[in-house]
């Protein structure tokens, strides 16, 4: 069963790779660069000081630092356990790929640090900012989904790679946003 999905997986990855076009390709190795958003973590943390003050700001960005740190060492010890190739290192498909990424990384592929880190961010903003700005999360979801979506456009991760890591970091990033709360709650009442 398990062979079954990982064929399935490469097929779907060979779809969507292949969707790909020259067209395109430079904006979406703009969005899968790691330093584009930021700008959007500026703003994010400027409505962040702006709604809760520069106390709470702080405490934040030590529980955003924890968070990243957390998601990003948590997806390297999985890959170094997992041993998956990533597609553009898969002797199987590697030559009938869209491989445009500057380099293929000699590091695993399950599960995406970009896809783990992105929604973690996605889901820990949108609900700290969740009382101001309603909306706001369905617009860092869909950021986040358009980063995981650009680790399968380059050819470098696998549609199961980011499924799996976009939940991790869903699931970090709340887990993050309710400590997050309870430090607020404990350190810096009101």
């Amino acid at each position: 069963m398990l062979d079954r999905l990982l064929e399935l997986d490469t097929e779907l990855f060979l779809f969507l790779n292949g969707l790909g076009s020259e067209t395109w390709d430079s904006m979406w190795l703009a969005i899968t660069n790691e330093f584009t958003f930021v700008p959007l973590y500026s703003i994010l943390l400027f409505l962040i000081y702006k709604k809760y003050g520069l106390k709470p700001l702080l405490l934040m960005v030590l529980v955003i630092a924890a968070m990243i740190t957390f998601t990003d060492q948590t997806t390297n010890i999985v890959k170094r356990s997992v041993l998956r190739f990533r597609p553009c290192a898969c002797e199987d498909i590697m030559d009938t790929i869209r491989y445009i990424a500057e380099r293929c990384s000699s590091n695993r592929s399950f599960f995406s640090g970009h896809a783990s880190n992105s929604m973690a961010a996605a889901v820990f903003g949108g609900l700290v900012l969740r009382p101001y700005f309603k909306k706001l999360i369905f617009i860092l979801l869909f950021w986040a989904f358009v980063v995981a979506y650009s680790r399968i456009y380059v050819g470098v991760h696998y549609p199961v790679d980011i499924i799996c890591g976009m939940t991790f970091g869903a699931l970090a990033g709340y887990g993050f946003y309710r400590m997050n709360t309870y430090l607020l709650k404990r350190f810096i009442s009101e």
